[in-house]
């Protein structure tokens, strides 16, 4: 149902992102993410990283590695994905927000909402 690809966003050597290997019908699960959760207080070491970027909020209290293909969705103001946590199976629970055609890519609101065009903490 979807794969890794060069992303079109840039030309950065490793520019990827989540693309549809088939139609996905608007509110189609698309992929379940295991995540690896840690206590807000460890981020501090995270921040000194790369992986900083690519670090989820889990709950009030913790932040969380979002396995599988998880973290490769690319950011947009206008997504045709959108996510769900799921504390009970411990996973990030991606869902076609919109209908997604083959080859397209699929992306998420990094603010954790479709309509939310808060800046992102990178572009600060």
């Amino acid at each position: 149902m979807i794969e890794i690809r060069s992303s079109t966003l840039t030309n950065e050597e490793f520019n990827r992102g989540v693309f549809a290997t088939r139609n996905i019908a608007k509110h189609e699960l698309i992929h379940e993410a295991p995540v690896i959760p840690y206590p807000n207080e460890e981020h501090v070491f995270i921040e000194q990283t790369r992986l900083a970027d690519y670090a989820f909020e889990y709950g009030e209290n913790h932040t969380a590695f979002v396995l599988g293909y998880g973290m490769m969705f690319n950011h947009s103001y206008k997504p045709n994905a959108n996510y769900k946590i799921n504390f009970t199976n411990h996973t990030f629970d991606f869902y076609a927000y919109t209908d997604i055609k083959a080859g397209e890519e699929i992306f998420i609101n990094y603010n954790g909402v479709v309509d939310n065009n808060d800046p992102l903490w990178f572009n600060e």
